[in-house]
């Protein structure tokens, strides 16, 4: 039960703080309108309201009808692996919860508005570097990224385990 209570906060959590700051922008912004978050950092960072029919971070806008399909195939292997791990996976747990949570966060956009709504506007002049993404990408990645790390964190902790074995077994 563990696993499903730390897996279901992660989801409801980015869920309500994506569709919350969602909302904000849509009730403020026009679409293209930005907005000066932190003025003295503009426009490094800014909202800007932008509707992205690709993946994450705008990347893909041609594959519209793909990303209407395969965030619910994405959330039933989760699904499948959250169901399948021990309960004493909690890092694991979260993470997918990122995941799944900003998934469902952008899937619930495309389902209202036929688009996923981006307003964090990163733009890095010199690099000529601009990009607008929510909560619910960032989400996403950040659940990979944790994913990977626990994952590499748990293969170090099973060659040491190993190591510290093999002379006791040469014994």
């Amino acid at each position: 039960m563990r696993r499903w209570i730390v897996f279901a906060l992660g989801v409801i959590v980015i869920l309500l703080v994506d569709q919350i700051s969602k909302q904000w922008i849509l009730e403020h912004l026009a679409l293209g309108e930005t907005y000066p978050v932190i003025p003295a950092l503009y426009p490094v960072f800014q909202f800007t309201y932008s509707a992205n029919t690709g993946a994450a971070f705008g990347i893909f806008p041609e594959l519209s009808q793909l990303f209407q399909i395969l965030p619910m195939i994405i959330v039933l292997v989760i699904l499948y692996f959250v169901y399948h791990s021990p309960n004493s996976a909690t890092v694991m747990h979260l993470a997918f919860g990122l995941v799944v949570g900003g998934a469902l966060g952008n899937f619930i956009d495309r389902l209202q508005h036929g688009h996923v709504v981006d307003f964090f506007h990163i733009y890095i002049p010199p690099l000529n570097f601009s990009n607008v993404s929510n909560f619910a990408d960032h989400a996403i990645v950040l659940g990979v990224i944790i994913l990977l790390i626990d994952n590499l964190l748990a293969e170090r902790r099973a060659k040491n385990q190993q190591q510290i074995e093999a002379p006791a077994e040469e014994i």
